[in-house]
């Protein structure tokens, strides 16, 4: 049986580093649209977390399959 603090430290590892990533792109959004109001850069980062490399597959390695899957 898998630790469950284990499982609650990875998770929220998981979301940190998510919300870091999510905090450099604003960053650099800033940097590169200065004239940007809050509402603008805030578009930018929704568009952004909605087509940055892989997030149409789900962010998972390996090819996209049908879920759920079936066996034959």
């Amino acid at each position: 049986m898998t630790d469950t603090r284990s499982v609650a430290a990875r998770l929220r590892l998981a979301l940190d580093m998510h919300q870091t990533g999510e905090r450099l792109m604003r960053q650099k959004l800033e940097r590169q649209h200065p004239m940007a109001d809050d509402a603008e850069i805030e578009a930018l980062v929704v568009a952004w977390l909605r087509e940055r490399p892989g997030a149409r597959s789900g962010d998972a390695a390996g090819r996209a399959v049908r879920w759920p899957r079936t066996r034959h």
